[in-house]
């Protein structure tokens, strides 16, 4: 049930992709305690605009049924932060993260609702 979708500027190579998507999953079933089996993550590629300039940023938008808090949050952030700074080399500064937490009855997966 948590989700992490991540665009981002540029090209990523496929060996990087792969990498990056299993250390975006494992950080969220980490930090959420949510098993893994339960994790989605994605990756976009494309062309983005930050400040009014081009170049390296990352929009990451962080979706779960509960576990999202100001503390969690501000873990996530770091921890996507740090892992799109490494991975892809794009600045702190040039990435936004966005954190929905989802009623439970507005989640489906294997053709029912969570709540």
């Amino acid at each position: 049930m948590p989700f992490v979708n991540v665009q981002v500027s540029g090209v990523v190579a496929e060996d990087t992709k792969k990498t990056l998507l299993a250390a975006l999953s494992r950080i969220m079933s980490d930090t959420l305690g949510k098993p893994e089996q339960y994790v989605m993550a994605a990756l976009e590629t494309g062309a983005i605009i930050m400040s009014g300039k081009e170049g390296p940023a990352a929009f990451v938008d962080v979706r779960s049924i509960g576990k999202l808090n100001s503390k969690t949050n501000s873990q996530l952030a770091q921890k996507l932060s740090e892992t799109l700074s490494s991975s892809l080399g794009i600045p702190p500064n040039r990435i936004f993260l966005n954190f929905t937490d989802v009623p439970a009855a507005n989640w489906a997966w294997n053709k029912e609702t969570f709540g």
